[in-house]
């Protein structure tokens, strides 16, 4: 056997390992070895996973089970209208979407030389012009919208593999297949009780989880015994209203706006001739063959569906021969609806945290933070433990440093950020807040002794942007991207303020672009941790100033316990209740979590039915939202009725609201009467025990509580030979 080197292994910069032992396997075996006894080294550490699990940022911190459900349900994820890369991704994500085949790739070199929703042309530099078509609104075979988004722009040079356009799930060529929302994990007013989700009104108004459906619907016109099959707007006992968006052909046009048991294709098909009364005739002899008996078997929306129509596709014979022996005509329907996000549908987090919205909860009610940002989305504390997926808490940390620092982080699977690291980023997340919010202090003073001109001034962010225009216009930065570019000038509030505060930038700031050995990076993270407990415990009145480090932390976190005020390096803050302005008792964790909307909605769930169809054997209603079925009353929900004493519930539930067929149809009358509902009578069921038994040769009767006996399996009027008054071959009658 070999000896095989993990693919974490640290090098240096000519591929050489590092460390004097390299942790590795052989065989069977997991040791440490000389590296002059390496013989391979593995790819990559995600290379034991497949590509959905690869996805998952800190896999390794969530137990198997719950990272099987986060890879299979990000399957499940619906494509939104505003697609979201996450910020908090592993890697595999822009490898995923260009290999999915869903974005549009530049094949060569080139000048983008047109761009329109649904094309894009490209020059190549050998001189041809390549035209890029893109797909628009098509539907997926789980009835979502696939719609390709042009990302380039006209001039623009591309290279081999550029991303030209992204898809429905896709944002500048990596998988979004969600949204990164502000999350709290705290209990709030029962609202997120076993797993339920608590949302914000603002995603549903901002369109966050909005998604577009795209429904097909197919009715084919068949050559029956009786007669050909007609698609045709001449349909017997249905109003001029019902047809008013059809066409000549009987066909629904595209963008009408179609509701439950709308008609989208009419269609009649030939009854079977009986006889014909002697009026019936005459009109048949007056009006001719357009009296026959036809019946209404028009394609119709089912019931609780609703949408625009946004495609008409009709295929006849005699342009398609291949259609199915006997159907001179299909057409195809495509009906889209717009979703928004509503109480009843499925969410999940990328580590099998899932839930239902439980509420949609103004933006004015939800808890937020001492800034004023109010949360988006309150999940369960009690959802992590138990299940043991502590990666969404890790993943909330770095969301949250992401969306202070401004840059997308990349920690791929079995090799992610560590703890150190984490806490580092959120101590410089916290120092860009601090200065960020003391420059805003700094900025009304200053345009105040200036006496500019207040009223001309949109909002406090315009404010801070004149003053950092003017403070920082001497120190070497680009004014119009401090301007323009806030991650910029946040990263250069952060230095310039830093340095007025006696500390060395260099020494404390670590961003997407440095390229520093990790050692010495490690060393960064440390240094500012300390740093942010120092300026963090002075804003507090604590004196710091000829303390160590290990003093600092010593004392912030003493300080920390005993106020119970958050340290800014724990990922955990001051969270204040929307109804009444007031702190929570406890610091909460807050962060930035990437969620899904899942397939399964509630709109696709919600079943209604008062009569409908029934089982002919049982008599009972069909089961089903397909088949228009009743709510199953089975065995335990029995047990829970008689458990309650509702007796006349529990009577009603297995006779008239079930198969009891004189029962159910004397109750109708009843209630359209006012009178009284009867007595209930015998379930079909019940008759259909009977016929099992006396197939196994048993006779049954039942007695009722007046004494009367009730046989089964005799009709009550036996059909009896006639007596002739002769026997057997003209023989007199035997008595």
């Amino acid at each position: 056997p070999y000896f095989i080197a993990q693919a974490n292994a640290v090098l240096d910069t000519e591929g050489r390992f590092v460390d004097d032992l390299v942790t590795g396997r052989k065989g069977d075996g997991f040791d440490f070895f000389p590296p002059e006894r390496v013989d391979y080294i593995d790819v990559a550490p995600i290379q034991i996973v497949g590509v959905s699990a690869a996805l998952i940022p800190f896999l390794e911190h969530d137990d198997a089970n719950r990272a099987l459900m986060g890879s299979n349900m990000q399957r499940q994820a619906v494509p939104l209208v505003l697609p979201e890369a996450p910020f908090v991704g592993t890697g595999v994500e822009r490898a995923a979407a260009l290999n999915s085949g869903l974005v549009k790739l530049s094949k060569n070199a080139g000048t983008v030389l047109s761009v329109t929703g649904d094309r894009v042309i490209v020059a190549e530099d050998t001189g041809e012009l390549v035209r890029y078509n893109l797909k628009k609104y098509a539907r997926s075979n789980q009835s979502t919208c696939i719609d390709q988004r042009p990302v380039v722009f006209k001039g623009q040079r591309v290279e081999p593999g550029s991303v030209l356009a992204d898809s429905s799930s896709t944002e500048g060529g990596r998988l979004a297949l969600g949204q990164n929302v502000l999350v709290a994990f705290m209990s709030w007013e029962g609202g997120n009780y076993e797993d339920a989700i608590l949302l914000s009104e603002r995603l549903v108004r901002d369109d966050r989880f909005t998604s577009v459906h795209i429904e097909k619907y197919e009715v084919s016109a068949r050559d029956t015994k009786l007669g050909p099959e007609e698609v045709t707007r001449e349909i017997p006992n249905v109003s001029d209203d019902a047809l008013r968006d059809l066409d000549e052909d009987g066909i629904i046009r595209v963008g009408a706006e179609v509701g439950p048991l709308d008609i989208l294709v009419g269609k009649i098909t030939p009854k079977g001739e009986k006889e014909l009364t002697p009026e019936e005739k005459l009109l048949r002899a007056i009006f001719g063959e357009k009296l026959r008996d036809v019946r209404d078997t028009s394609l119709k929306m089912p019931h609780g569906a609703h949408g625009k129509v946004v495609d008409v596709k009709v295929f006849d014979r005699e342009e398609y021969r291949d259609l199915p022996a006997g159907v001179e005509k299909v057409v195809r329907v495509g009906v889209a609806q717009r979703r928004k996000i509503i109480e009843g549908d499925k969410m999940a987090g990328r580590h099998g945290n899932k839930g239902v919205i439980s509420q949609i909860v103004p933006v004015e009610d939800m808890p937020f933070l001492e800034g004023g940002r109010a949360l988006d989305i309150i999940l369960n504390p009690l959802g992590v433990p138990g299940r043991m997926n502590i990666g969404q808490v890790l993943e909330t940390h770095l969301g949250w440093v992401s969306d202070r620092l401004g840059f997308a982080t990349v920690s791929p699977v079995f090799d992610g950020a560590d703890e150190n690291e984490i806490s580092a980023e959120l101590a410089r997340a916290w120092l860009i807040d601090c200065a960020w919010d003391d420059i805003m202090e700094r900025a009304w003073t200053w345009l105040k002794a200036q006496d500019f001109p207040m009223e001309t001034l949109l909002d406090d962010e315009e404010a801070r942007l004149i003053y950092i225009a003017s403070w920082l216009s001497t120190k070497n930065y680009d004014i119009d991207a401090l301007r323009d570019n806030r991650v910029y000038t946040r990263r250069a509030v952060l230095t310039e303020w830093l340095r007025e505060h006696g500390y060395e930038p260099d020494e404390l700031l670590s961003f997407d672009d440095d390229e520093r050995p990790f050692d010495q990076r490690a060393v960064v993270d440390t240094n500012v941790q300390n740093v942010a407990l120092r300026i963090w415990a002075e804003t507090r009145g604590q004196v710091m100033a000829d303390l160590t480090d290990e003093e600092v932390v010593l004392r912030a976190t003493q300080y920390s316990v005993e106020h119970n005020d958050p340290l800014p390096t724990l990922g955990k803050m001051i969270v204040y209740n929307g109804k009444t302005g007031q702190p929570f008792d406890q610091p909460v964790t807050v962060g930035v979590i990437y969620m899904l909307k899942l397939a399964h909605l509630v709109d696709d769930k919600v079943h209604t039915r008062s009569t409908g169809p029934y089982s002919l054997v049982t008599q009972q209603p069909l089961g089903g939202k397909a088949q228009f079925g009743g709510q199953r009353f089975g065995e335990m929900e029995v047990w829970a009725l008689e458990a309650y004493g509702a007796a006349y519930t529990l009577q009603e539930m297995l006779t008239i609201k079930s198969d009891d067929v004189q029962g159910r149809v004397k109750a109708y009358e009843s209630i359209v009467k006012g009178a009284p509902i009867e007595e209930p009578g015998i379930p079909a069921s019940f008759k259909v025990l009977v016929k099992e038994l006396q197939s196994l040769a048993l006779a049954v009767e039942a007695v009722t509580d007046s004494g009367e006996v009730l046989r089964f399996g005799r009709d009550d009027r036996r059909m009896q030979l006639p007596k002739l008054g002769m026997g057997l071959l003209g023989l007199a009658p035997l008595d």
